[in-house]
């Protein structure tokens, strides 16, 4: 089971969706403000972080930004706006899910199960984490893949992602050249039970690439072509 942080200054919100994860054997740490949620982030990291959008003292989008600045802690988005825009904008700055109110207790506890399940593999069923553990490491050019480790190096230097961010590179780097659509992208980094539009698929390549190009500004092997999907060109 996992540790989780709830940050979210809704009380009602904080105390049943703490009765639903700790009924579910999960331990839980709840904050009311984004400032101190951060600072009990940064100080001891969480397995998975629950996160509100609108907050006093730092906001929820504030929080994710400055938390990706350090670290890849996976991330819920919760948000009572209906406002698609702070949704791409949580999921460029790194969310790896995203969630509106009101919402079904049931439901978030699919998508925190489908977050630690893609964070948290060795957790699997044993033939399943035997297989992660035991996938080797993958070269492509200029880019290796290590997904016992989750490690990702571009020309020996590292770049961090995010376990979604993880998973769709690693789907694209299995077949270099071959086009993969937005639906198998979806299949290969979400839950069957999680639905994701076209548009968060988007944001993570965005943000994907802005990552590689921080190490190598000429970082183009991860090419769009446009109405059918995305490849890994392999330099």
């Amino acid at each position: 089971m996992a540790a989780i942080t709830l940050i979210d200054d809704d009380e009602n919100i904080v105390a049943s969706v703490s009765l639903a994860l700790e009924s579910h054997g999960h331990t839980v740490k709840a904050y009311y403000d984004g400032a101190s949620g951060l600072e009990a982030v940064e100080s001891q990291a969480p397995d998975l972080v629950i996160l509100d959008v609108k907050m006093p003292r730092m906001d929820g989008m504030e929080v994710l930004r400055r938390l990706r600045q350090t670290s890849e802690i996976p991330v819920i988005m919760l948000t009572s706006k209906d406002d698609e825009i702070d949704e791409i904008l949580g999921f460029n700055l790194g969310a790896d899910d995203y969630m509106h109110k009101p919402f079904s207790q049931r439901l978030l506890l699919e998508r925190v199960k489908a977050v630690l399940r893609r964070a948290r593999p060795e957790d699997e069923e044993p033939s399943i984490a035997a297989g992660l553990a035991g996938s080797k490491m993958m070269k492509r050019g200029k880019l290796t893949l290590d997904p016992a480790r989750h490690d990702s190096l571009w020309d020996g230097k590292p770049v961090r992602l995010t376990v979604t961010e993880f998973l769709l590179l690693q789907s694209l780097a299995q077949r270099p050249g071959f086009v993969k659509s937005r639906d198998n992208l979806m299949d290969a980094a979400y839950d069957d039970q999680v639905y994701v539009d076209d548009r968060t698929i988007d944001s993570h390549i965005k943000r994907m690439r802005k990552k590689f190009r921080q190490v190598d500004p000429e970082f183009d092997s991860i090419e769009t072509l446009y109405g059918v999907g995305y490849r890994y060109r392999e330099a």
